[in-house]
């Protein structure tokens, strides 16, 4: 995502949340929201990642608190919004 194929990362991931398919509770779909979100923070649009991110946590909101990847979505939407 740090290099010069960010925007094309964010294109595919794009591409998921755009067509989730037969399978609305697949892992692929929040995880693609934050994806969205790292590129969009990295290329500092804000409006944009602080967005990806709300739909991230919003979906994980019933998560155990404990799974590493949860930890680090909410951390980095806290470091955003500062």
């Amino acid at each position: 995502m740090r290099a010069a194929a960010g925007p094309d990362a964010e294109r595919e991931r794009q591409k998921i949340l755009d067509h989730p398919g037969v399978n609305p509770l697949s892992v692929l779909l929040p995880l693609s929201h934050l994806g969205v979100a790292r590129v969009a923070a990295l290329s500092g649009d804000k409006v944009k990642s602080r967005r990806a991110y709300q739909d991230f946590l919003a979906l994980w909101m019933d998560a155990d608190a404990d799974i590493p990847v949860f930890q680090e979505a909410k951390a980095e939407y806290v470091k955003l919004k500062e």
